[in-house]
C-alpha cells in the first residue's frame, strides 16, 4: 500500500500536479490542478493506484465499476481489472450523464463508482443518479484524489487515495483573477 506522500510524489514526478490559474470542471477557480491523465498514461502507475483503490472495496463485492468519462475511464478500467469485474463509463448527453454504447446495469449489480479527482462531487453525484435510476445498488465511491477539502456524503462508503484541501474560488472572489493571471481550463467538461 502506497502512502499519500508516495502517491503525491508520483503526481509530481509525472508533472501531474500543476500550479497556475485553472477553471475546474465544476466552474470554480484554483491555483492547483491534478491532471491525473499524466499519471495514468503510465500503465504501471495506473495499475498500482487502482489496485490500491480496489482493495478498499473488495470485501463489498462489487460486480461493476462505473466512472464518468473522460477522466474516470482509466480509473474505472484498472479498478475493475483489479476486482475481476466489468468496467463501464457514463457520458454527458444533452447535459445529462447517461450510459451509452450498449452499456447497461441490472438490478442485481453491485456498483462501485470511481473518479480520478473529486472537487465538488457534482460529476460523481450525476453518475450515482444514473446508476440508481437503473435499479442497481451502489456499494461505494472511490477516487484517486479528493481535493474537496471536506467530507462529501454520497450516502455510501467513500474512500480516496489522497485527500487534500486546495482552495477553490468562485470567479468573482478569485484572487488570481483579481491579479490578472491568465486562466487555463484543462478539464474534460467544456
Amino acid at each position: 500500500m502506497m502512502k499519500e506522500a508516495e502517491i503525491l510524489n508520483l503526481f509530481e514526478k509525472t508533472g501531474a500536479l500543476l500550479t497556475g490559474h485553472f477553471r475546474l470542471s465544476s466552474g470554480l477557480h484554483s491555483g492547483n490542478y491534478f491532471q491525473c491523465a499524466l499519471v495514468l498514461q503510465y500503465p504501471a502507475y495506473a495499475e498500482k493506484l487502482c489496485v490500491q483503490l480496489a482493495s478498499y472495496f473488495k470485501d463489498d463485492r462489487p460486480t461493476v465499476v462505473v466512472a464518468p468519462a473522460l477522466g474516470g475511464v482509466v480509473v474505472s478500467y484498472e479498478t475493475a481489472r483489479a476486482l475481476g469485474v466489468k468496467s463501464l463509463f457514463t457520458e454527458r448527453v444533452e447535459g445529462r450523464m447517461t450510459l451509452r454504447r450498449g452499456f447497461d446495469l441490472k438490478e442485481r449489480d453491485r456498483v462501485l463508482v470511481v473518479e480520478d479527482v473529486i472537487t465538488t462531487g457534482l460529476s460523481t453525484g450525476e453518475v450515482l443518479e444514473t446508476v440508481r435510476s437503473s435499479g442497481a445498488k451502489v456499494i461505494g465511491v472511490g477516487c484517486v484524489v479528493d481535493r474537496s477539502g471536506k467530507d462529501i456524503d454520497f450516502g455510501v462508503k467513500s474512500r480516496s487515495l489522497v485527500k487534500l484541501d486546495f482552495p477553490t474560488y468562485n470567479e468573482k472572489e478569485c484572487p488570481l483573477c483579481k491579479k490578472g493571471v491568465e486562466i487555463i481550463k484543462p478539464g474534460s467538461r467544456r
